[in-house]
């Protein structure tokens, strides 16, 4: 390609940039957060929940309030960092500096409060995974290998951020972690304890989506809405099922709807397709599955 070709090249994706309604290509504010950073902050969170898993840590013959107190002030420092990025890229055109900076430490402040919280929120969620699953040899070997653990992990932190409004962080987190494990969850949905995912591939649970406690999934459950036709218009409303307590629901099974609710106690098999609510203590089966096979005729070439 010569000079002349390349100029026009140049001169088409800067007419592009400039024709784009919806995305501010120019606008100094629309700086994203820094994604490398964000996700600095999701491993050392994990060095700080489980020291010595992931790296170095604390030696065991020192104070862990050091270790434990050194990373807390480079989480705070980082987090405060990309957040404030966020609102920056979100509410730049509308808000203060001095206003978006009050906010940011508001966020930070409560996040760092909430992590002991957390914290017990995923030891919880580790005895689930090892008492559900009798390969698991120990629990260190659920925190240090399991997929699902891993996203459940992230999760319980971009939830934490995502209840408070932040924008753009929780989805990262999670992404990173659905990229690491094939298990999608997003930051809005409502999960309670001793969560456990076996297997952990190809999982998808909805924004809207509220879990109780002792419920156990497997690979492949879809936990989603009915439809997404309506695209944007669906923002803020209840699109995806209700899973209340002890509930257990098998490899590739689909809950669906935003007025679906799983009762108490029950079980959904494998591969069911469900659209609508269950009572408690029920028990979803499938009955004649059969495989219906249409041959088409090809049409003779004209």
């Amino acid at each position: 390609m010569d000079n002349r070709e390349l100029e026009g090249v140049v001169r088409a994706i800067d007419d592009n940039y400039c024709s784009c309604e919806q995305i501010d290509f120019a606008c100094p504010v629309k700086r994203m957060p820094d994604r490398t950073l964000i996700i600095d902050i999701v491993k050392n969170l994990r060095n700080l929940m489980f020291p010595n898993y992931f790296a170095s840590g604390v030696p065991t013959t020192s104070d862990p309030c050091y270790f434990v107190g050194n990373t807390l002030l480079q989480v705070e420092e980082d987090l405060g960092k990309v957040v404030h990025q966020a609102f920056r890229f979100r509410d730049g055109a509308t808000q203060t500096e001095g206003q978006i900076e009050e906010h940011t430490e508001k966020v930070v402040d409560t996040f760092i409060a909430r992590l002991p919280h957390i914290q017990q929120m995923l030891y919880k969620d580790v005895q689930a995974a090892f008492d559900g699953d009798p390969a698991a040899q120990s629990k260190e070997e659920v925190i240090f290998s399991y997929p699902g653990f891993f996203a459940i992990y992230v999760y319980r932190f971009a939830h934490e951020l995502y209840v408070q409004d932040v924008p753009l962080i929780p989805r990262v987190m999670t992404e990173y972690a659905h990229s690491r494990t094939g298990v999608d969850i997003n930051a809005g949905a409502t999960i309670g304890e001793y969560f456990f995912i076996d297997h952990a591939t190809g999982v998808v649970i909805g924004e809207t989506t509220i879990i109780g406690d002792h419920v156990k999934i497997y690979q492949g459950v879809t936990l989603g809405a009915l439809s997404l036709r309506a695209g944007q218009k669906l923002k803020g409303k209840k699109r995806h099922p209700t899973i209340e307590d002890n509930v257990t629901i098998y490899s590739n099974a689909s809950v669906l709807g935003g007025e679906t609710t799983i009762g108490e106690g029950s079980v959904i098999a494998g591969s069911s397709f469900v659209t609508e609510s269950v009572p408690k203590n029920a028990r979803v089966t499938l009955e004649n599955q059969k495989v219906v096979v249409n041959i088409r005729t090809p049409h003779p070439a004209k």
